[in-house]
Order: C-alpha cells, then sequence, then structure tokens
C-alpha cells in the first residue's frame, strides 16, 4: 500500500528543493491580539445569536458547533441550501499563517471572514433581503437590542460587530496538546509510539507543508482530492479527531477512506509526474513524487496525530431570554 499522506487533507505543496523546512513548533500560549473579556463575551453571544441571519433561522454556530470540534460534522456545511466546503473548524484561527481564511484564502482577517457568510444566500442571509441590503437590515436589528447597544457604546456598526465575534474567535486555542507539552520541554508528553511518528513524520517530507506550530503552510495545491482538481489550502492538521469527514468537500469520512485516496493517488503521481503525461489540469503538485512514507510506519504516524488533539477546549455557549 502506497500513501502520500495521512494528514488528512491536501499534504503537499509546490516547494523548491532549497527552500527552508519550517521546524514543527508549539503554539504560542496566547494570541497576539489581546482583547477584553467583554467583548470576547459579547461576540461569543453575537455568534449564536440567530439575529445575524436576514431570516433569523441560523447563526455562525449553525455550522461552527462546539461539541463537533467548532466543526459540523457534516461533508459540507448546511444553511438555507447545502454548500459546497466542509465547515473548516475556527479552533485555532488566531494562528492562520498571514491570517488567511476560507479553503481558497480570499480573505486575509477574521473580520472581513465574517462578513462573507451572513452576506450569502445560502448561508444566513436566505430570501428575506438583496445581498446590498443585509448588513444596513443587520446592523438596524441588533441596534434595537439594548445590550448590544450598550456594548458597543450606543452606537452599533458591522465593523464593530466583526471585531467583536473575531475577537471570540481568536479566544478558541489549544496550545495545551500532549504535542505542545512536549515541543516545550516534557519529553514524557509523548509516548515512545508518538515520538517515532513525529520523526517519521519530518523525515518522510510531511512537514514540508505541514510545518510550524499550526501544522500548516496555509498555500494552495493540487492534489486531486475526490470531486474536484483544484488548489486549495493545506489545511493545519490540530484536532483531527474532532473534525471528520476530510477534505474541501468531507468526501472522505474516516482516515481510512484517507489512506485509500493517498494510496489511489500515487498511481497518477506516477502516471503524470513521473510518466510526463500533462493532460490533466491543472497539474498535481509536483512535490508529491518525493515523499516517502511508507506501510509500515502508518501507526507510528496515527499515533503522533492523535497527540496534536486536545480533548478539552472551550465549549461554552451562552443562554438567550427575552425575545429576539
Amino acid at each position: 500500500m502506497r500513501l502520500a499522506a495521512l494528514f488528512v487533507i491536501a499534504l503537499v505543496c509546490p516547494v523548491v528543493a532549497d527552500e527552508p523546512v519550517v521546524p514543527l513548533a508549539a503554539l504560542p500560549l496566547s494570541t497576539e491580539h489581546a482583547a477584553l473579556a467583554v467583548e470576547i463575551e459579547l461576540g461569543r453571544e453575537l455568534f449564536f445569536d440567530p439575529v445575524l441571519s436576514a431570516t433569523k433561522a441560523t447563526s455562525c454556530a449553525t455550522c461552527h458547533q462546539p461539541q463537533l470540534g467548532w466543526a459540523d460534522g457534516r461533508e459540507t456545511g448546511l444553511g438555507f441550501a447545502p454548500l459546497a466546503r466542509n465547515t473548516p473548524t475556527i479552533l485555532n484561527t488566531a494562528f492562520n499563517a498571514d491570517g488567511v481564511m476560507f479553503w481558497d484564502n480570499r480573505e486575509r482577517t477574521l473580520e472581513a471572514q465574517v462578513l462573507h457568510p451572513i452576506r450569502a444566500r445560502d448561508e444566513m442571509r436566505g430570501d428575506a433581503c438583496e445581498e446590498g441590503e443585509v448588513v444596513e437590515l443587520i446592523v438596524l436589528r441588533v441596534q434595537a437590542i439594548e445590550r448590544y447597544r450598550t456594548a458597543m457604546g450606543g452606537t452599533v456598526t458591522m465593523p464593530k460587530i466583526a471585531r467583536a465575534i473575531a475577537a471570540f474567535e481568536r479566544s478558541l486555542v489549544t496550545p495545551d496538546t500532549p504535542f505542545d507539552r512536549f515541543m516545550r520541554g516534557d519529553k514524557s508528553a509523548l509516548t515512545p509510539h508518538q515520538q517515532r511518528g513525529m520523526k517519521v513524520f519530518e523525515e518522510s517530507g510531511c512537514i514540508r507543508c505541514h510545518g510550524g506550530p499550526m501544522l500548516s503552510d496555509y498555500k494552495l495545491h493540487v492534489v486531486a482530492a475526490p470531486g474536484e482538481r483544484q488548489a486549495f489550502r493545506t489545511p493545519s492538521l490540530r484536532n483531527l479527531r474532532h473534525t471528520a469527514p476530510y477534505m474541501h468537500n468531507g468526501r472522505l469520512r474516516t482516515l481510512d477512506e484517507v489512506l485509500l485516496f493517498y494510496e489511489q493517488l500515487m498511481d497518477e503521481v506516477s502516471e503524470t509526474l513521473e510518466g510526463g503525461d500533462a493532460a490533466a489540469q491543472p497539474p498535481l503538485d509536483p512535490l508529491l513524487k518525493h515523499l516517502s512514507v511508507k506501510p509500515g510506519d502508518f501507526l507510528d504516524l496515527k499515533a503522533f496525530l492523535e497527540s496534536l488533539s486536545a480533548d478539552r477546549y472551550d465549549q461554552r455557549a451562552p443562554v438567550f431570554n427575552g425575545q429576539r
């Protein structure tokens, strides 16, 4: 059995041979964007409040559920219609390289990301109004709720709403996994099994794209994932235990399915990258042919990946009282 990666989604990226490899590292214990507790809690409430949906039928938490790793457990998100992309977790998004958001990296801040689902018909807008009207509608509606109005200094604006939600999202971090403790010096935090897996992870070339504290280079790459052949962002490998199914479209529900996908992909790599057949477009990422992951290492790799998940993380949800 041949495998390009156990590492869930786009494991490879087009890096030149002499480009420095980013070493694995622990997450920082806190984010650079410190926010007041009151703003974080305001953002938490807004995140769960369907008042931000034009129809009052959905909220940000509809697709980002705390008990599901702040994802949704679906192949793709579900708003007013099935969406095209798997819902990424918001855990640790404070540490996304260059602040990039979405599978195609089209935004660079959490504040900018907030506006997309609010404006999108299939996510939170529905048919209640036109896209150009929804921001004004939401602002007026939030302005009418006294505690929100007071918390925002008497005047509600969309930048204030986005800033509060982004502050909340940045507070959702998991910097105390076994992997993080090991990287900070606690050599008993990883089992020998997991330590072997980390060594294999580094030596097999996986680290070329899954390095750094988030185990992702946050670049766009083509690996011919099931259903679509286009470039998608290398995902973080953190908290995989809580965020299945996998791939940009959620087509692979288990790690076993991921293994099978990469086994079959290696046949295509041999035919195209090594054989010179460039008929399929866009071309596969050239680094695919340089990976060296052996079947005998799979158990060690799985053990290492397990060390990247945190069972204890903030799952608190607000309780709403009164009229919305």
